[in-house]
């Protein structure tokens, strides 16, 4: 292939609708390939150190998830100033994030070298699923989706020279990668071995921790085990994965079964709508929520009653609530976990910051300067956070030190957070949140407990609500699906 994939009077042709990405976005066979590109990704020394330290993957990867499906959207839209944006927005987020791993070797997001590693890891799973599932890509097509991820990585960098122009020397850098840059890092081991085995529960779902668990159970080793065995062979063996009896077959088995659904009708798997299900809250005003709540209802419902028809060791009906939980308060420890630690590492740091500013400015999408001004607010309240409660001085702050100090965490700080967020989803700044932004914001409908009596949402009740959520770690507010649920 000797066309280049920037600057051409074709390149619009190789985004939108009638791409190869776009015909794989709803295929099942996607989410395996995504599950494997991760890893592979999470395997080269820069990005798993980057992921280690300020992804939030392990700790909210349902929302990770969110986003990377919103972005690839945009990306991969017919639109080219949505996708000139939406690269405008990556590289100022993955500008962000640099330092150096445990080895002390550096680390930087927007190194070309490694951002071209995963456009790489992406086309050349699209690939291997395709094979795996019984349905191998003819040359033409391949080149053709070739030539769509150079475009992608050309609009993120300006142009795509760190990818191989020709397809056949892709595969020669391909393999060398593999065979010499990957390593068994941390952030791939918690993919394969963590992540999966505790994967929390998306939010629709987060009602039900009983059969999501007994759900996790089962499916968790499976997918790891899959995974494993859709590794490269080099990078399998230099990283001394174990691989369970008869996951080669099982492997193969999974991309064959999610190759049937292009038996379906057109239409039937969504992605986005799939997404979008699984991300509502319980009490969402939409339909979808409504059902699976009323759904989990009746289930627990017979539960009750099968309790009730068979005989038990322990017959004590369930404790009287206590009067904590009956106001929706959660512990410190609960608080610090799914709220402050953002990232799962077990403690509170800059990155735990960081990454609510990025949830927020992805949620309202915004542009610079307001995208600065938020980080900004969240570093004045990490400094603040940080001489408060960082007792021992190794700059962040555990959970222990937390608990301890049971600090009000409304200071000025975090006060200047809380206008600063209005006025950013105040979009057409007349000083209230209407419906819509409110949408924006939460995405779910427009609860009417939380409207004031005109109909919209001040500046005051709003910063009241988000200094409540943060300082008296209530749960069941809007918020919880914005910075508490995976």
């Amino acid at each position: 292939m000797t066309t280049e994939t920037t600057g051409t009077a074709d390149e619009a042709s190789l985004f939108g609708p009638t791409s190869q990405f776009s015909a794989f976005f709803d295929d099942p066979r996607w989410a395996l390939a995504m599950i494997r590109a991760t890893v592979l990704e999470a395997a080269h020394p820069q990005i798993g150190a980057a992921l280690v330290d300020n992804s939030t993957f392990v700790a909210h990867p349902w929302r990770r998830l969110r986003n990377t499906f919103l972005s690839m959207r945009r990306m991969f839209g017919t639109d080219p100033a949505v996708r000139e944006r939406e690269a405008a927005r990556l590289n100022r987020l993955h500008a962000r994030m640099s330092g150096s791993d445990s080895r002390g070797r550096a680390y930087d997001a927007m190194d070309r070298a490694t951002r071209a590693w995963v456009v790489a890891t992406l086309f050349e799973s699209a690939v291997t699923m395709c094979r795996l599932s019984g349905q191998p890509l003819d040359q033409d097509t391949m080149e053709r989706m070739y030539a769509e991820y150079r475009a992608f990585l050309a609009a993120l960098d300006g142009d795509a020279a760190e990818l191989p122009e020709d397809l056949g020397d892709f595969w020669r850098y391909f393999d060398r990668v593999v065979e010499s840059e990957l390593e068994n890092t941390e952030a791939a081991r918690v993919i394969l071995y963590r992540l999966f085995d505790h994967l929390p529960a998306p939010a629709l779902l987060d009602g039900a921790p009983t059969l999501w668990a007994a759900g996790r159970a089962v499916a968790g080793p499976l997918l790891g085990a899959i995974t494993v065995a859709s590794l490269p062979e080099p990078y399998r063996r230099r990283a001394g994965l174990p691989e369970m009896p008869g996951a080669p077959t099982l492997m193969q088995g999974a991309y064959l079964a999610a190759g049937l659904a292009r038996f379906l009708p057109e239409g039937w798997i969504n992605a986005e709508s799939i997404i979008e299900a699984l991300s509502l809250s319980p009490d969402s005003d939409d339909p979808r929520a409504r059902t699976i709540t009323a759904l989990r209802a009746r289930m627990k419902r017979a539960s009750a009653l099968l309790r009730l028809l068979t005989p038990l060791g322990d017959t004590n009906p369930d404790p009287a609530p206590s009067a904590a939980t009956e106001e929706n308060r959660r512990s410190a420890e609960e608080f610090f976990r799914r709220v402050l630690d953002q990232t799962g590492d077990g403690h509170l740091d800059w990155p735990d910051l960081a990454a609510m500013a990025r949830e927020l400015s992805t949620r309202l999408d915004l542009d610079e300067p307001e995208e600065t001004r938020l980080y900004d607010a969240f570093a004045a309240w990490w400094r603040e956070l940080q001489a408060a409660l960082d007792t021992d001085g190794d700059g962040r702050v555990s959970a222990e030190e937390y608990a301890t100090a049971v600090p009000s965490l409304a200071g000025p700080a975090l006060i200047r957070v809380a206008e600063i967020l209005f006025d950013a989803t105040d979009k057409d700044g007349n000083g209230s949140i209407d419906a819509d932004e409110y949408r924006t914001l939460f995405r779910t409908a427009f609860h009417h407990d939380l409207t004031t009596t005109d109909g919209a949402y001040g500046r005051s009740a709003f910063v009241g609500d988000f200094l409540s959520f943060m300082a008296g770690r209530r749960t069941g507010t809007p918020y919880d699906p914005l910075l508490a649920d995976a």
